[in-house]
């Protein structure tokens, strides 16, 4: 059992207030998961610059001086915005993979959480309450974002096997459910050349997402594709670039609840954790359909 959430803004002058709806309503979904918690926010940087995620067991030895030492390396400016255990990298949109290479000669220990112009990703063991306060998730803006609370049924508690899990440039995905065929999927997509870091089958469905995306699918196809291909039970929430989709397998036992205004798209596992945005009371609230893709861009 696991709480997740998603909020995604029509309105733009709602945005300053992104990262305070979004802990709301992650923090309104503890008691479905009080092991771990994170949170994927979206907010466009300035044109021609990327975002690199990184989170580090030791952020006093690994954090100073990285931007001085990665600017070196590719060549080109960088800056570093901390936030306790993770901190964000701004670097050239035509040098985040070289960054990326050199982050992993550079900080052996430092681990991505994510990649892309817009995503920033924070997560880490504890209750939402603490994991929001703990990045100033409050203070937050940004167009949209999804999170995750997280109860661990088939893995350690551990900072990497919490939610969102990244699943290609300024993608991520989190999930509500169990897959019952996880480990066949994961030695199948080792013999694809993923790398896997933890136990969490939701590691296995975000790593299979990719392996479709890098194949040629889009991520609607390859969400649609998941409905045959994972076995079990399972919620969908998959933050993008320009927007945010759900999918709910086709017995959908899990639960789910949309709401839309025309200031926004909300999602969660419980009707709790809409209750309280403004408007709630006007806006058409539904559940999720068994096997449809649902998505909302910009």
């Amino acid at each position: 059992m696991c709480g997740i959430v998603g909020l995604f803004l029509k309105d733009k002058s709602l945005e300053p207030q992104l990262g305070a709806l979004l802990s709301e309503m992650l923090v309104s979904m503890t008691d479905r998961g009080p092991d771990s918690a994170g949170i994927a926010i979206y907010d466009g940087g300035a044109r021609g610059h990327g975002k690199i995620t990184i989170q580090s067991p030791i952020p006093a030895a690994d954090f100073p001086g990285l931007d001085v030492e990665l600017g070196n390396e590719i060549g080109a400016k960088v800056s570093t915005l901390v936030k306790s255990t993770h901190a964000v990298l701004d670097v050239p949109t035509d040098k985040l993979e070289a960054a990326r290479a050199a982050i992993a000669e550079l900080r052996p220990n430092a681990r991505i959480m994510g990649v892309g112009e817009a995503i920033e990703i924070y997560k880490e063991v504890g209750l939402p309450a603490e994991v929001v306060k703990r990045f100033e998730v409050i203070a937050m803006k940004g167009s949209h974002g999804i999170g995750h609370t997280r109860m661990a049924t088939e893995s350690a508690v551990t900072t990497l096997g919490a939610h969102p899990f990244s699943t290609g440039p300024d993608e991520c995905l989190v999930h509500n459910g169990s897959l019952s065929n996880h480990n066949n999927l994961r030695r199948e997509l080792i013999r694809d050349g993923m790398r896997f870091e933890t136990e969490n089958d939701t590691e296995v469905a975000a790593a299979y997402l990719s392996s479709k995306i890098a194949h040629g699918m889009n991520l609607g196809e390859a969400l649609k594709s998941s409905l045959s291909d994972l076995d079990g039970f399972f919620t969908f929430v998959v933050g993008t670039r320009n927007g945010f989709g759900v999918v709910r397998d086709p017995i959908a036992c899990k639960p789910a609840v949309l709401a839309e205004t025309d200031s926004y798209v909300a999602f969660g596992s419980e009707y709790r954790a809409l209750a309280n945005l403004p408007g709630i009371e006007d806006a058409k609230i539904w559940e999720p359909e068994p096997s449809t893709v649902y998505f909302w861009e910009h």
